[in-house]
């Protein structure tokens, strides 16, 4: 018998890789969730801003409501980094 480790038999073969660490995307999700946030308050804004007759005041209001609403929502979701 050799001392090399046979694929299969414990080991990880080519095709499977074991976990290590966290997922390279979250970055990016990180980002979606803030720019998600961010549209999300902007557009709740607009909307009330419509209806009370000032839409570019509300747009504004949404928008700087909205980044630090996206700060907290990332943050929540990745309370590690």
């Amino acid at each position: 018998m050799t001392d090399r480790p046979t694929p299969g038999h414990g080991t990880p073969g080519p095709s499977r890789r074991p976990d290590s660490g966290p997922p390279t995307n979250r970055g990016m999700v990180a980002g979606s969730l803030l720019v998600g946030t961010l549209l999300l308050c902007a557009g709740v804004g607009l909307a009330l801003g419509a209806l009370a007759g000032v839409a570019v005041v509300g747009l504004f209001v949404g928008i700087f409501a909205g980044f630090p609403l996206g700060i907290v929502v990332v943050k929540k979701r990745f309370g590690d980094v």
